[in-house]
């Protein structure tokens, strides 16, 4: 491996994070909660210990796949160590652990917290906190990219950051690595004003507005109240976070062809077509069970309750406008249901992804043709009108595998450190895994994870790790042969 070229990257990382507290620092002279120092002083301290590998190594431009497999893994790990430094300082989370837990949820998008009260962290906090929703829903990583020299490999850094969703779809924007970057960060950052816009419109304040937007766009939910959405119950904030959740777990080349005029993408595209079908199935029936149940009085009460919830979790966001646990079983169930599935590759959204099951589904349609209907067929899987390559159904097959195997092993696991019930065990891995963030039982909507051990909490972030960046690239580096030449 090239270790002077991924320290450059390292310290460039560490600058770039550095640099971004500049916007809390903002915060914090406006508001004047007396967390300014905190954050201040954690953000030269990060500047300083990044600048040195910066300067020493400018000039080591060389990377390889299994240096940007190292450098996803490290680096993620590397800022969520560093950044829970104002929250320390400060002393609103004194743990290493916990600091360490709630700023790997913020980057990995996860939404989980420990924070028994959110109202009472000072607001300049409570932006950095939001901020990492921000900078980790595109991919900390890509945003280094661009400020990375010209040809030093950032499409590697990108692929082992990326799900391998992406890879399955094939999906890209334009030939050069940095351009790309430039305008997956445009079309993000414009769809976080638009919203920041329109929840001022309707009454909200500017500070709630941006950390609800970097919440939303980034399909996150940190929130800065203790209710989240359900603070204001307000039925148009409510449909606004609705659409942008929504526009979130769009996969954003459709953005990219939107704009280039290619509407016919949108026809071909097979994920976003099977994505629309998840959403209007779950959230139909879930709808339909409140208000079969009289959970709420209004069948419009009940579309919207129920339309937020699936689409906050079916997402990965995470939001909550009521505590679901207490609705009827059947609608739990279909929650606990959509907490596997995610949204479309190459959106800012986590979990198994749509496309996954498109091609599992697909491939199990072919499969009974073949042996029991028509067994001298050739069967083609195809996705967006191409034909699928059997090795990318065997990635698919195996993805799928994977992430239920680390949901009931890591239940296992969970249930054994912390002595927990089953639900609760199971639940805050597939809440974690699939960076989601409140789940069911004791880590449920109105609970959080301050109760779970240190044990527990490294486990857990390393969880929120592995389901945020490209899995593949985050388990590989335990296999002995990854290190050697």
């Amino acid at each position: 491996m090239h270790f002077s070229s991924i320290a450059y990257v390292l310290g460039t990382l560490l600058m770039v994070t550095g640099s971004s507290m500049s916007l809390p620092v903002i915060c914090s002279l406006y508001y004047n909660d007396g967390d300014l120092f905190s954050i201040l002083i954690s953000g030269l301290i990060i500047i300083a210990s990044g600048l040195p590998f910066w300067w020493l190594f400018r000039k080591s431009h060389e990377l390889s796949i299994k240096d940007g497999i190292f450098i996803v893994a490290v680096g993620w790990i590397l800022i969520s160590a560093v950044s829970g430094l104002p929250f320390m300082i400060y002393g609103s989370i004194p743990s290493f652990t916990d600091a360490f837990f709630e700023m790997m949820s913020g980057y990995t998008t996860s939404g989980a917290t420990i924070l028994t009260d959110i109202e009472v962290v000072p607001r300049g906090l409570l932006f950095w906190r939001s901020e990492t929703h921000l900078l980790g829903g595109m991919g900390f990583l890509t945003l280094t990219v661009i400020f990375l020299p010209h040809g030093m490999g950032g499409l590697r850094i990108f692929r082992a950051e990326s799900s391998p969703g992406q890879v399955i779809t094939k999906e890209k924007f334009i030939p050069r690595n940095r351009d790309t970057m430039i305008w997956l960060w445009g079309i993000y950052l414009s769809l976080n004003l638009l919203e920041t816009a329109l929840l001022c419109f309707g009454g909200m304040s500017l500070f709630d507005s941006l950390c609800h937007s970097f919440g939303t766009v980034s399909t996150s939910g940190y929130s800065p109240y203790n209710a989240s959405i359900g603070f204001y119950n307000n039925a148009y904030f409510d449909w606004v976070i609705i659409i942008f959740m929504f526009l979130g777990g769009m996969t954003f080349v459709l953005f990219y062809q939107m704009l280039k005029g290619d509407w016919q993408a949108f026809k071909i595209n097979t994920e976003f077509r099977w994505y629309v079908g998840f959403i209007l199935f779950f959230c139909g029936i879930v709808s339909w069970i409140l208000f079969k149940d009289n959970t709420y009085s209004s069948l419009m009460d009940s579309i919207r309750y129920g339309t937020f919830q699936v689409m906050s979790i079916l997402t990965t966001t995470g939001f909550t406008t009521a505590d679901y646990e207490k609705w009827p079983q059947a609608a739990q169930m279909f929650l606990f249901a959509v907490c596997f599935i995610g949204a479309c590759a190459g959106s800012t959204t986590s979990g198994i992804k749509v496309v996954h099951y498109v091609i599992i589904c697909k491939y199990m349609v072919a499969a009974v043709k073949k042996i029991f209907l028509q067994p001298m067929a050739v069967v083609s899987i195809r996705l967006n009108q191409r034909p699928v390559g059997s090795s990318i159904v065997d990635l698919a097959i195996c993805y799928f595998i994977v992430n239920i195997f680390m949901v009931l092993a890591g239940g296992c696991f969970m249930v054994l450190v912390d002595n927990m019930d089953y639900l609760t065990g199971m639940s805050s891995v597939i809440a974690t895994l699939m960076n989601i963030g409140p789940g069911f039982g004791a880590v449920g909507p109105s609970q959080n994870y301050a109760h779970i051990s240190d044990v527990g909490k490294w486990f857990l972030s390393w969880n929120m790790l592995v389901g945020r960046v490209e899995m593949f690239s985050a388990l590989v580096i335990f296999y002995p042969s990854f290190w050697k030449k």
